[in-house]
């Protein structure tokens, strides 16, 4: 796959010369797949749900006159069965259906013997197992042509994105399946397309292979996600703007400098590891103690005092609140754990005679 491998069209397909105009348009673009929803997994009834089986005739007329592949969302055996029929080059797999395992079964399945690119998009929430395990049904069935897509969480927490990026994800993914290549789809994960550009960066930033990005040639006049879709014109500056970084160098003094900073890191995470040691062995002298005089683990002031320290520490040594608010959020469940396993040692031997 090239890098950056780029995906691009509408949200949905909505007519013939609508999915025309906006091909044509995304040609001097130079992407690598034409995209467009048939179907459309909505939240609630009543809403845009796709034009179905129809939009297929429409992908391939697109392919016929552009010469550009195609591609669409399936979510049952039906879906997958007409795009085979209709030679459709490439499907992805939605975040709402990965996080069902029997659907994603089901998909599998009717892929059996397909050498279609099928794409797995990350489901809907933090959980790493439910995309590992889609992956691994397909490749089970023979799917031997897999892609991931990022494309962000769902969560309550408010954030100027519409989906969490949460790239810790698609780091562990990465980690897990260094041999599958992996796009990032910065249109549902910011919800804007005001936000594309940096979240298009950033992704290509971290060695992402490639990006899927919405474009209509008439966003305003979109029935869904209008606001999240670039013109043609305006994905075409902004896959120009886009610094695309190398996965590797091979030039002597940076190796050499990188291998000296990367010793520098194993000698510091070397001595976290021991303080983090000693803190906990500190924790436990705390446990016996809060044990001996029949104290409760949890001290709420005293925890509020110290976090409030570590974060007003931490931003005068320019470190992020928010992280340094997950570390410390961390090691305190951990000298919890640590204490709670005194008590219950307590509890399980009882009394000594």
């Amino acid at each position: 796959m090239k890098r950056p491998f780029v995906i691009a069209g509408p949200c949905s397909a909505e007519t013939l010369p609508q999915m025309l105009s906006t091909a044509a348009a995304l040609v001097p673009a130079g992407v690598d797949l034409f995209r467009a929803g048939i179907w459309k997994p909505r939240t609630r009834p009543g809403c845009f749900e796709g034009v179905g089986e129809p939009g297929l005739d429409w992908l391939v007329e697109v392919r016929k006159q552009t010469g550009l592949g195609v591609c669409c969302e399936v979510a049952t055996p039906s879906h997958v069965e007409k795009c085979l029929e209709k030679g459709i080059d490439a499907l992805w797999i939605g975040a709402r259906t990965t996080v069902n395992p029997f659907m994603v079964q089901e998909l599998a399945e009717a892929l059996r013997g397909s050498a279609v690119k099928v794409m797995v998009k990350n489901p809907v929430n933090h959980d790493l197992g439910l995309w590992a395990g889609a992956i691994e049904r397909l490749a089970g069935c023979g799917v031997t042509d897999l892609v991931a897509i990022h494309r962000g969480v769902s969560g309550d927490k408010v954030l100027k994105y519409r989906n969490n990026p949460a790239w810790e994800l698609a780091i562990r993914f990465r980690s897990r399946f260094p041999e599958i290549p992996i796009l990032c789809d910065p249109s549902h994960m910011g919800g804007d397309s005001a936000y594309v550009r940096e979240l298009s960066q950033r992704a290509l930033d971290l060695g992402f292979d490639g990006l899927m990005i919405e474009s209509h040639y008439r966003p305003g006049e979109a029935l869904c996600d209008s606001s999240q879709q670039l013109t043609p014109p305006e994905l075409i500056s902004l896959l120009s703007s886009l610094k695309v970084r190398e996965t590797t160098a091979d030039d002597e003094q940076f190796l050499e400098e990188l291998e000296q900073l990367r010793a520098r890191i194993d000698d510091i995470d070397a001595n976290i590891l021991s303080l983090l040691s000693r803190r906990m062995g500190a924790s436990a002298e705390i446990g016996h103690l809060k044990k001996k005089n029949n104290v409760s683990i949890i001290q709420m002031r005293r925890w509020e005092e110290v976090l409030s320290q570590m974060l007003s520490l931490g931003g005068d040594a320019g470190l992020d609140e928010e992280f340094v608010r997950c570390i410390f959020n961390l090691i305190h469940e951990e000298s919890i754990n640590v204490q709670n396993r005194i008590l219950e040692d307590s509890e399980s031997t009882g009394p000594a005679l």
